[in-house]
This record gives C-alpha cells, structure tokens and sequence, in this order.
C-alpha cells in the first residue's frame, strides 16, 4: 500500500497507521476538530488520536508554492477575518496614489492575510506535535464493511489507508449553499467560500444576501477601495438583520452605516439572470434583477447591476455528502445535518460515532462548535457529562433550555441555535456588531415587562473621540432591574459584549452597574451611561438628541 501523507512528531506509513488501534480518530481540522484533538490527546486522557482533513476539498486557504494548508485550526471566516484586518491596515487609496498598479496593491493585500494564516496555522501544527497528534491529509469516509470503526483515508495519490479506532468525532464543519441558476466559476462568481480563491482586487463587487457574511464581506471590500451593491430579498434591510436576532436598533445601525460607506443597497430585489464574459475578462458582469418573488421592479428602480465579481452569501449547509454515513449507519437530517442525542453521539451501528460543529447544522459558529467538541470528548471519555458547566446546561432532559441564564458544555443541538443565552453572537463587520441574551422584542414575546437602557458611543470621551458612530443597549426586566439583555454595534463590540454577558449570566441588575466604577476613556463607561439612561429615560432621550445632532453635522463635514 502507497505511503499517505501523515504529519507527526514520528514519520508513519500507511502500514504503520493501519496497524495502530486509535482511541479516536477526528475528521476535520478546523478549530472544532483540531480543539477536541488536542484535549482528548493531553492530561488527564493521553489518547491515541489521528487527525484526519482534506483541506483542498473544503474551499480552504492554501499556500499552492509550498503545499501548507494555511486554514488547519482556523475558523471558516478566517480569509474575511484577514482581509478585514488587511483593509484596516493597508490604505489601498494611498497605494493607488503613489503609483502602483492594481495588481500591486492586491499581492500587497494577499500577502497580508497569507502571514496572517500561516502564524495561526504553523502554531495548530506546533500544538498538534507537542501533543503527539498524527495529522493525515486526506479524504476520510466510513468503509462499506467496517461498521463505524474503520475508516478508508484517500491520499491526493489516490492510494488508501485504513485506520481502526475505537471513537469518531465528526468535526468536518460546513460548506456554502449553493442556489440553483448562479454560474459559480471561482473567477468571478463565488460563494463565500471559493473567495478566498480571488486573485485580484476587483472594482466592483455584487453580493446577494442579507446575512452576516453578506454584511461583512460588504464593508470589506468597500474598504479596500470597491463599489459594492449588496442586493437583498427584503423590503427593509432592517427586517432582514432582525430575522437573524440582531436588535432592531443594532440592525438599524449597521444599515446606516452601510449607506453611510456608500454601499449601494437593492431592496426586494434578486437576480433574474446573469450575463458573464466568456472571452474578456475585462468586460462587467451584468445582472439583470427582478422584484422579490418574480415580475417587473418599481418604477425607477435599478434593473441591472454591473460589477467584476458576484459573491453569493446566501447560507451555509453541513459538510457531510462524502463521508459514507450510511454505512456507519449515522442518520443525517433533510440539510444533511448529523443527527445526534443530547450526549453529542450519533445513530452509529456500534455507538461510537459522535459529532461537533457545523456539521450539526446552526448556529454555525466556531465558539459553539468547540465546546461541543470538549464536551463530546469529555463525555467519551469520562463516561458521562462533565460536571464543570457554567449553570449546567441540561442533559436530563432532552431539550432543555434551562431557566434564563443557563448554559453548559453539554448543547442540545436542537435548541442550541433558539437559545439566547447559550452564546453571544458577533458579527465582524465595521462596525462590529454583538449581542447576548434578549431583546425586547423577545422578551414581550416571553411576557416579561421589560425595558432598554441605551448609550451612544459619542456620550463616552473615548467614543467621541476615536468611533462616534454606534450603540450600547441593555435590556433589563422593570420588575426587578435584573439585565436579561445586551446590544451592541460599534468598535470592539464583539469584546465589549463578554462583559455584557457575564452581567446577564450573573443576574446583574442596573443598580449593580450604578454602583461600578469604570475606568476614564473606556467603551467599558458606556455601560454606566446606559444603567443611568434606564433610570432616567427622559433626561437620557435629550442628551442623545443634542448628541445625535453634534454628531450628524459632524459627519456632513467630513463626507463634505
């Protein structure tokens, strides 16, 4: 049998790889995968464990010059995340005035987040040696008749490896859903996956979706010097934000910053048809749009849109299709979600089988997605659930909520994505938006009399002075003042918001944060700004209106 391509502390063969009885064997190296390997091969377990991933198949960062696989242990959003910090740090309009070319600039760009990836990358690597992980590249899947022990490895050469271990983690995260129609070609029309792909910095940029990789990756290319047209189904792009549980006043927010950047915004629009040069790669793209549901636009709306790329961020679907389930007999859902118990296993012919991550299906997040890897580990190994949760998130029941500031280790996958006090939620878009536990809305959905609290990032010095634009909302109970909620959009939401969350968690209440003391010129005072406007909401809407208004004619004089 062929050697396959093992990375290790020691050196193995096929035949080697083979001959090992493996106490677990993972399938996918991102940071769900990758975190569970290391737990289940460090103290107190000291497992037997081999990684196995096939990151040519998964739409993943490599660096082609040198074979690295540039996304081992890092999220899927780990391309947008560099380009966003590219975007910050590179002026692409101060290159372009010092002469150089478009093509410049974007090695320039391209450069960045590939250092960016490799640092992360060659670290998992360092993590995963030190730890006497074997690392294979490869495409895994159960063998027709092994049962749901064995598994067949397929190197790059085609030659196979069998690998026997007495415990699976499915950890093979999501791929990007593809709607029917859109010509994917990974040159100019891309999902959000094969964007890490592009080659060249585009001047014009279409995307369709409403989401919050549409949301970012809008910003993203606007910063790097694009015109971006963001169409989207919706009427009110608010709605659209909303229906994925942002605030309507953060939803709001981002929207008007999106128009604020200049993002052209296509309302109840999405494309009829697409027309994509075959023979000039100069030549735009152009999308002919129709109205949401089919049939002739408004009057005086645009009806085609031209661009260089078409980015499709329309969602995601677990990544499943080439694993073989059947024959391990784990049964997947109608997204081709794994479908497990409240112990993270899966249906498998010897009940070894477990499952973590997207491959789940929602919420499809890397923070999740690790501890239900560290709890799938735990539960493999220690017999039962571990006992060291936060609240202690319910297995009794099988899908339990718990009371309103409960969460764990042990997720039900069923309720998870429904569960707002199971995790906060960021978008990392610029502004950065974030929230933790309920909104207002939720909470008269609850029959809980609650109430908002909101400060500006301008009523703050820091705010007024680095980031005007934005907001911290709390959402407290009137009852008892006890926060069951926290909004925010704006810089360095998706930090602020762990603060946020342990008020929540800790059943803080506005008075609590009255009597805090928050050190000058930090976004951490607009927590006591916004406790002060619960307790005096009208003396609180006048500061912001005079705020509001210093801060829009501050705006018009640097857009003038």
């Amino acid at each position: 049998m062929a050697t396959a391509r093992a990375t290790t502390y020691l050196q193995l063969t096929s035949e080697e790889l083979a001959d090992i009885d493996w106490d677990l064997a993972v399938i996918g190296a991102g940071p769900v995968g990758v975190s569970a390997a290391l737990l289940a091969a460090r103290a107190p377990y000291n497992k037997k464990v081999i990684l196995i991933d096939a990151p040519r198949n998964s739409g993943a960062l490599m660096n082609e010059a040198t074979g690295e696989d540039l996304s081992i242990g890092g999220p899927t959003g780990l391309f947008s995340k560099a380009l966003r910090d590219a975007g910050k740090r590179i002026s692409v309009s101060s290159l372009k005035g010092m002469g150089l070319r478009d093509d410049s600039v974007w090695n320039e760009v391209v450069t960045s987040c590939l250092e960016l990836a490799s640092c992360n990358a060659r670290d998992t690597v360092r993590q995963l040696e030190y730890a006497g992980i074997t690392y294979v590249q490869g495409n895994a899947a159960f063998a027709d008749s092994g049962g749901s022990s064995s598994l067949f490895v397929t190197a790059e050469d085609n030659s196979i490896t069998t690998i026997q271990a007495s415990k699976t983690l499915l950890a093979t995260g999501s791929t990007p859903f593809r709607p029917g129609g859109i010509p994917f070609d990974g040159k100019r029309v891309f999902d959000s996956d094969s964007i890490n792909t592009l080659s060249y910095l585009p001047k014009s940029v279409a995307i369709v979706g409403s989401g919050i990789i549409a949301i970012e990756f809008a910003k993203i290319f606007k910063n790097l010097g694009a015109d971006v047209t963001l169409i989207i189904r919706d009427d009110i792009p608010r709605n659209a934000l909303m229906k994925i549980g942002l605030d309507k006043d953060i939803a709001a927010t981002l929207v008007a910053d999106l128009v604020r950047s200049g993002i052209n915004i296509e309302r109840g629009a999405q494309v009829k048809k697409f027309h994509v040069p075959r023979d000039n790669a100069k030549a735009p793209i152009v999308l002919d749009l129709e109205a949401k549901g089919g049939g002739t636009r408004a009057s005086g709306a645009a009806t085609t849109v031209k661009c260089d790329i078409y980015l499709a961020a329309v969602g995601r679907k677990p990544n499943t299709a080439s694993l073989n389930l059947q024959a391990a007999g784990v049964k997947t859902d109608s997204y081709g979600g794994v479908e497990v118990d409240c112990e993270l296993k899966a249906t498998s012919t010897g009940g070894n089988v477990y499952a973590a991550g997207d491959v789940l299906g929602r919420p499809f997040l890397a923070s999740t997605g690790m501890a239900q890897g560290f709890a799938a580990v735990r539960i493999m190994f220690d017999g039962e659930a571990s006992s060291a949760t936060s609240g202690g998130y319910s297995n009794s029941d099988m899908c339990s909520v718990g009371d309103l500031s409960m969460t764990g280790d042990s997720f039900d996958p069923k309720s998870l994505a429904a569960n707002p006090f199971a995790f906060p939620v960021g978008v990392w878009s610029s502004p950065e938006a974030a929230y933790y536990g309920l909104s207002t809305q939720q909470c008269k959905d609850m029959g809980i009399d609650a109430a908002e609290g909101v400060a500006l990032y301008a009523e703050c010095l820091r705010g007024l002075v680095f980031s005007p634009n934005g907001l911290l909302k709390l959402v407290y109970d009137k009852s008892n003042g006890q926060i069951v909620g926290v909004h925010i959009c704006g810089d360095d939401a998706c930090e602020l918001i762990h603060y946020g969350m342990e008020l929540v968690k800790a059943e803080r209440t506005i008075d609590d944060i009255l009597k805090n003391l928050y050190s000058a010129v930090t976004f951490h005072e607009m927590y006591r700004i916004a406790a002060m406007a619960a307790v005096d909401g009208a003396g609180a809407r006048k500061r912001r209106a005079a705020v509001g208004k210093a801060l829009a004619a501050r705006n018009r004089g640097i857009k003038e």
